[in-house]
């Protein structure tokens, strides 16, 4: 069995994470407003941060819970998730505003909701 309230607390930082990565991306309705001004440029770099800690708190969960708690919602790619933080973390300078868009508007809603769901069912 894997330690619950280190998990509880994890969880609950991510949830705080994607709440943020939801705020801060609801002003935007296309990649190209990301890039248009240093402001956008600044709203992209920090949801970047934030996909990058959210995906390095997933991998530790995955990892403590030995892969079982992230089995009880299959209808997230939690692989993909883990997986965006390397590609942000190693290919930093090639980040693509569209991909990070594309993201935050189709994958974001059920990656919280699910988050949510995990939460509320360990406390």
């Amino acid at each position: 069995m894997f330690d619950h309230n280190l998990v509880l607390s994890i969880v609950t930082q991510v949830d705080g994470a994607l709440q943020k990565i939801a705020d801060r991306a609801a002003r935007f309705k296309s990649a190209d407003e990301f890039t248009a001004s240093s402001s956008g440029m600044e709203a992209l770099d920090s949801i970047c941060m934030l996909f990058m800690a959210v995906g390095e708190a997933l991998k530790h969960i995955d990892k403590i819970t030995e892969g079982r708690l992230f089995a009880r919602c299959p209808e997230v790619d939690w692989k993909g998730a883990m997986g965006f933080r390397d590609v942000i973390a190693h290919h930093y300078f090639d980040i693509d505003a569209e991909q990070v868009f594309w993201i935050c508007a189709h994958e974001l809603k059920p990656l919280l909701a699910a988050i949510r769901k995990i939460r509320d069912e360990l406390q």
